[in-house]
């Protein structure tokens, strides 16, 4: 379908959208549709849905499942930094060149994405949704959103109350916290699942750290830091560095069934020094892109991650071209090192790197920050503890910030509790589905 490039001046031309709809399987209850995002920024929705139907069955009995890919993702205009956002290795160390480098990636993403690049976000994605709810027919959007899905979810909401039905945003992200706070809050959630992770291989037979769980992260602590210096190098010239096990680690943190598979790829990097096992789990990734499409591919490699940073240097009113100076980055990161350091040893300077990513492009809006008690109907918000990417915490600061909301308190680990707890999946399908929304917080335990 079409939208308009710019909302607020529709005449500047349009973007082409693409959807993916099943159909509900029990059409005479039909109850309507029901709008799914699985997160990002930056995934594509229908690859998504493609990839685990069979998942959201119990709600495609009365709900047609509809998915899209949002604007400059996927097979929706997608956008691109020609292949890379890498500043180069001949960069130097001060905060000039640094600053150049950025500047010189933001006009790279520039000439390589069109005239979409300057109109993505959220609030114009949310924008974008009011319209595929009229074009479904809906008078109301009912939507289930997970990760970046919930900060998608929780701006139509503030857009638009009065068409909000019901809504689930499951592994809540946070409305309020400026990017280096955002990124200080993601190296302690890290380091919680970590931690979790350590206390869980501690009491399995064989651990390679033992049992020891204060030790196991210093030990952990080291083998970055020695990788770092000297890569592990595998029979056939492949390599890990001590930041590339950081994003393994993080990788396998976002799920607790892919535990026993850290647990092995540390082993064999600790008595083997075999980076097999740690090149295996990679990093984070959505689905691919083109699941379910034939022919060759139209989306570009990178569009992933050059939508990821647009739309979040899009939402983001701190940091931009007009703000930056290298005497201003100097200053930040060497105020904020510190404390992201003490956050983690391992996460902490990974995640300090990203408060650089916006400097160089346009301003962000400030339309997120302000959502406060937005008047649309209660919803239901779900956090997991041990979530490494979007903390607990955020959702309770989210569900202040919405002012109607229900919590659903998963205890266990993971990034979200949907797909895992069938406790979580009945109290979301009962609401979905019956309208169903208990009062105050509800809990479900680790495991169930």
């Amino acid at each position: 379908m079409q939208v308009p490039l710019d909302h607020a001046a529709p005449a500047k031309g349009s973007v082409t959208l693409s959807l993916a709809r099943i159909p509900a399987t029990d059409g005479k209850r039909r109850l309507g549709s029901l709008v799914l995002n699985f997160g990002g920024p930056g995934a594509p929705g229908m690859a998504g849905l493609a990839a685990d139907p069979a998942l959201f069955a119990d709600l495609g009995e009365r709900y047609d499942l509809v998915a899209f890919d949002p604007r400059g993702v996927g097979h929706s205009e997608p956008i691109s930094c020609g292949g890379s956002q890498e500043t180069g290795d001949d960069v130097g160390d001060d905060a000039a060149s640094q600053l150049a480098a950025l500047r010189a990636v933001a006009r790279r993403c520039e000439l390589a994405s069109g005239p979409v690049l300057p109109y993505v976000g959220t609030v114009n994605v949310s924008r974008d949704m009011d319209l595929i709810r009229q074009a479904l027919g809906d008078r109301k959007l009912n939507f289930l959103g997970f990760s970046y899905g919930t900060r998608l979810g929780a701006v139509y909401a503030a857009q638009f109350p009065g068409k909000t039905g019901r809504m689930v945003l499951d592994g809540v992200d946070t409305l309020t916290e400026p990017l280096a706070e955002q990124a200080l809050v993601s190296a302690r959630g890290q380091q919680r699942a970590l931690d979790r992770f350590l206390a869980w291989c501690a009491h399995r037979p064989g651990c390679v750290y033992g049992t020891n769980t204060r030790t196991a992260k210093e030990k952990v602590d080291a083998l970055v830091a020695r990788l770092d210096r000297n890569p592990l190098i595998g029979d056939d010239g492949s390599y890990v560095t001590g930041q590339d096990a950081v994003g393994a680690i993080g990788s396998a943190l976002y799920a607790k069934s892919m535990w026993p598979d850290l647990a092995e790829a540390l082993a064999l990097a600790e008595r083997n020094h075999d980076p097999v096992g740690l090149l295996q789990l990679g990093g984070p990734t959505g689905p691919d892109s083109d699941q379910g499409f034939d022919g060759p591919s139209s989306v570009p490699a990178d569009n992933g991650d050059a939508a990821l940073a647009a739309v979040n240097c899009a939402d983001d009113p701190d940091r931009s071209n007009e703000k930056a100076s290298p005497a201003a980055i100097a200053k930040e990161l060497s105020g904020l090192e510190g404390e992201f350091l003490a956050a983690s040893k391992i996460f902490g300077p990974r995640q300090l790197m990203t408060v650089l990513a916006c400097y160089g492009r346009p301003a962000g809006s400030d339309f997120i920050r302000k959502i406060d008690r937005p008047g649309a109907p209660r919803m239901m918000l779900v956090g997991t503890r041990g979530d490494p990417a979007t903390p607990y915490e955020w959702t309770e600061e989210t569900a202040k910030r919405l002012g109607s909301a229900v919590v659903v308190d998963y205890k266990g680990d993971g990034h979200t509790g949907y797909t895992v707890s069938p406790c979580v999946r009945e109290y979301v399908d009962r609401f979905l589905v019956d309208g169903r929304l208990p009062g105050g917080t509800r809990s479900c335990p680790a495991g169930e």
